[in-house]
């Protein structure tokens, strides 16, 4: 069989907001948490969210996308059944706010995305101590070491996916205000932007904790990185 190759990366519209650059596709994904993951299962179209984070397993790939889930998930047992693996698209957005424009035709938004094809394999089980502890660091840093170790039983039941990046395209659009002089509007209609943010609560300890006011320090980290006061 012929292999399947990926979609084309290049726009339509507005190129001038596409970049392939890695440390700029990186740096996206690097405040990340969620993906979208699409695959198709049974003929159909599939889009999973997906917690992930990235590192290099040292497998020659590079810095990879990684998630996990149940060794008996669909989309991982397909991929075990497979030396290539299983074609994929991913997508991981920010929504930075709501540009209003002076008529419903010129509202927009401020975002920021990342898209990727590539084949997401399984990793290997001698791998995948490190993948999940990526994985780990990714979705909050330090975590690992106020936690106990994870069981050889709880690693045997966890599969992850790789899913490379070397196919992957940036999109940022940050600088409309929804408006121009050229625009000959109604001056006297609002125009602007509605900043939308991601902001982390408080904290709330587990009623078995016996010190629960004691928050540990990967807790404080992230909850200050998320509200912007760790600059």
């Amino acid at each position: 069989m012929e292999a399947l190759s990926p979609p084309s990366l290049t726009p339509s519209r507005h190129r001038e907001r596409q970049s392939e650059s890695p440390s700029i596709i990186q740096k996206i994904l690097a405040e990340g948490m969620v993906a979208h993951i699409g695959f198709v299962r049974d003929g159909w179209p599939v889009v999973i969210p997906f917690h992930y984070g990235l590192g290099d397993l040292g497998d020659g790939n590079g810095v990879q996308m990684l998630v996990h889930g149940s060794t008996g998930g669909r989309a991982f047992l397909t991929a075990a059944s497979s030396e290539d693996g299983i074609p994929v698209s991913v997508c991981v957005s920010f929504n930075d706010g709501l540009v209003l424009g002076r008529s419903a035709y010129n509202t927009g938004a401020r975002y920021r995305s990342v898209v990727a094809f590539g084949r997401a394999r399984l990793v290997p089980a001698e791998l995948r101590p490190l993948a999940l502890d990526l994985l780990m660091d990714h979705i909050l840093t330090g975590r690992r070491d106020e936690v106990r170790t994870s069981t050889r039983k709880e690693i045997a039941s966890t599969a992850v996916l790789s899913i490379p990046l070397d196919h992957a395209s940036a999109k940022v659009a940050a600088t409309s205000m929804g408006d121009s002089d050229e625009d000959e509007e109604d001056l006297a209609i609002w125009a602007g932007v509605i900043p939308v943010t991601v902001r982390a609560g408080t904290p709330v300890a587990s009623p078995l904790t016996k010190n629960p006011r004691q928050v540990p320090e990967s807790v404080r980290a992230f909850v200050a990185r998320m509200n912007g006061d760790d600059d």
